[in-house]
């Protein structure tokens, strides 16, 4: 028996291909901010639901630099925002790596 593949992630970053650092400063924010009604169970209607990320596109930094992580999963819930984020990606000439973000030890560490 085989275990279930689990979904990728796609880590969008802050650099640009040539190697610059990508404005505005709050870009990762912003594009996760825009993601944040896709949800399991689909937005949540009423005051305070847009408050919180998705689970399938969070900002992060790693490394020093910015980066938004998108769970493949996102492309099986709503396939026009995978599109709009990876897009989002080429348009600006961000890198864009496949990982696993791996989950934090009890001391905080990774």
């Amino acid at each position: 028996m085989s275990l279930p593949a689990k979904p990728r992630e796609v880590f969008i970053q802050g650099v640009t291909l040539e190697g610059r650092t990508f404005r505005p400063s709050d870009w990762a924010e912003r594009l996760a901010g825009a993601m944040s009604c896709f949800r399991p169970g689909g937005a949540k209607p009423g005051i305070g639901s847009h408050i919180g990320y998705s689970p399938y596109c969070v900002p992060r930094v790693i490394n020093g630099i910015k980066c938004v992580i998108v769970n493949e999963e996102l492309k099986a819930l709503e396939p026009m925002a995978w599109d709009f984020v990876m897009n989002f990606a080429r348009d600006n000439h961000l890198q864009v790596a496949e990982a696993c973000l791996l989950p934090e030890r009890g001391d905080g560490k990774r």
